[in-house]
């Protein structure tokens, strides 16, 4: 090993210890050296390991004493670095990562709609049993997280999204490839199993990388991404269907989906801060048992320089359940909270509603246009680009929204910060309603109900990002249980609209349906103004509510 030169003991702890830049370990100082003393004999002490833990030096005979072997190399471990540290283009890489395959997800659940009027008649169904592939594909989608939560605790994010992309991608191409109904049916179940993990998990992701108040962007962009890929969906297959085979509508997401899992394997670093923690324990206990076999015992320890031998032990290891009994809290707690927390109750009730609205579209909106507007399907699909823009523009909108508020200190540092302007914007959904139900006539143009889905996608979109925030900042330990609760919720909900939606817009009127659902969401907005005032009292009778948030 190279002697660099010696920092400052607020960086090393010791003024007798020099860092190796390749390995983040100290090399011995030059004064320390051969001065090993016979501590073979001594216990080991466990003592525990956290990312920032200054590292102790390695007691090593240079040059190898009686019975000794030169020591190993060192084991870089800046792998290891906390994701709170990563550099800034690391950060926004992992992020629109996310971002993509968070958009693909979304792409999924409306990629067959376009093709429903061939497959029905192929298949002999009617649409509403075709519509099934939907809450199928919204089944899996909810109710997977669940168990596989666990499984990213102890094997880290990464090699769940790598699994979940090989998966989601297979069953895409599944997809394209079967010759029955059934086995549609099978395939988007697993679809959305593999597409749970690319939409619940990136919110764990951003919260590894990103602290709380630098959170606002990057969620903004994650909320943006899985509506501008829902939107997406019916526009491009659309297109699909018409000038090619409908079959092409999941080979090409199939191609798309495949190139973003090779970016994943290649680029996706894990970010779960307690995996990384075990795998920097790991391999530094492996590197003192290498060292130890070389005949080199112990490292030099606090400010009296004493030898000891040591290993490390993490405290999130010891305080983990087994893995049934973290699948079984997985399952449980985000039920148990839906239940017993009125927080948890009313935004999984009030974002499920807008989630079911946003599925609705993909039959209401082929019903109204076809049916008053005579469009064919390449110009019913063109509709849906409202729902894209839409969720652009919302999303520059809040990113910028928070940044000005900030600037000017107009936002006091309290959950409830998070819902002052989704009080305004959750507005746009029943406004789009109302407004594309009593536009929706024949002899009004067509761009005027296309902008009311625009105007509606808006407030859904606002309405999804405060209560992943609001939820967030309020429950800390228990946000990924609160949150899993609204999103299996919100799936649910949202696979079981497309069912009813044609019923309900033939037999009410097109006018009277959107006005019925408009009339539901007006209601759902009191939602915020409710926790706006009464916010902090509610929060202080809740068990689980984190601390940071009183």
């Amino acid at each position: 090993m190279h002697i660099h030169d010696v920092p400052p003991p607020s960086e090393s702890g010791s003024a007798d210890t020099v860092y190796s830049p390749e390995s983040g370990i100290p090399n011995p100082h030059p004064q320390i050296l051969g001065q090993q003393k016979d501590i073979s004999a001594q216990d080991i002490e466990y003592l525990y390991l956290e990312l920032e833990t200054p590292l102790p030096t390695p007691l090593i005979t240079a040059p190898p004493g009686p019975g000794q072997s030169p020591p190993p190399d060192a084991p870089s471990l800046e792998q290891y670095t906390s994701p709170f540290l990563w550099p800034k283009w690391r950060k926004w890489m992992m992020t629109w990562i996310a971002c993509g395959v968070t958009a693909l997800a979304g792409y999924s659940a409306g990629e067959d709609n376009a093709a429903s009027s061939l497959l029905t008649a192929e298949w002999g169904i009617s649409s509403v049993v075709f519509n099934l592939g939907i809450t199928i594909f919204c089944i899996g989608f909810a109710l997977a997280p669940m168990v596989l939560a666990p499984f990213s605790e102890i094997n880290g994010r990464r090699p769940i999204f790598v699994a979940s992309g090989v998966l989601f991608t297979s069953c895409i191409i599944a997809c394209g490839g079967t010759h029955v109904f059934a086995g549609l049916l099978i395939a988007r179940l697993l679809q959305g199993v593999g597409a749970s993990t690319f939409s619940t998990m990136v919110g764990g992701v951003i919260s590894d990388i990103f602290h709380a108040d630098d959170r606002n962007t990057p969620m903004a962009l994650f909320s943006g991404a899985a509506l501008f890929g829902t939107g997406l969906a019916p526009l491009i297959s659309s297109v699909i269907v018409t000038r090619t085979s409908w079959r092409w509508v999941y080979w090409s997401h199939a191609i798309v989906s495949a190139v973003f899992v090779i970016i994943i394997y290649f680029f996706f670093k894990e970010t779960r801060g307690s995996v990384l923690l075990s795998r920097k324990a790991t391999a530094l206990n492996k590197y003192y048992d290498q060292l130890e076999e070389a005949g080199h015992f112990g490292v030099i320890m606090g400010e009296k320089n004493e030898a000891k031998r040591i290993r490390w032990k993490v405290k999130s290891d010891e305080q983990r359940e087994s893995l049934m009994q973290m699948i079984s809290i997985s399952c449980y707690r985000p039920f148990h909270m839906l239940i017993t927390e009125p927080v948890v109750f009313f935004f999984s009730l009030w974002v499920s509603f807008s989630w079911a609205v946003l599925y609705l579209q993909f039959g209401s909106v082929p019903l109204v246009f076809e049916t008053n507007h005579n469009f064919n399907l390449e110009q019913t699909g063109a509709v849906f680009s409202s729902m894209c823009v839409g969720a652009i523009l919302i999303t520059i909108i809040s990113i910028y929204q928070e940044k000005i508020a900030n600037r000017y200190g107009l936002l006091p540092k309290t959950p409830e910060a998070r819902l002052y302007f989704v009080c305004f914007e959750a507005v746009l959904m029943p406004v789009g309603l109302f407004w594309f139900g009593w536009t929706s006539y024949p002899s009004i143009p067509w761009i005027s109900p296309t902008l009311a889905i625009g105007c509606a996608t808006m407030g859904i979109f606002a309405v999804y990002l405060a209560v992943f925030n609001y939820l967030a900042d309020t429950y800390h330990r228990y946000a990924s249980s609160a949150i899993a609760a609204q999103s299996c919720c919100r799936n649910l909900l949202g696979g079981v609209f497309p069912l009813v939606t044609n019923a309900m817009f033939t037999n009410l009127g097109f006018p009277a349906a959107s006005s019925l659902l408009g009339g539901i969401g007006a209601a759902l907005t009191l939602v915020p103004w409710i926790l706006i005032f009464y916010g902090p009292q509610i929060r202080a009778k809740s068990k689980l509510a984190s601390e940071l948030a009183h």
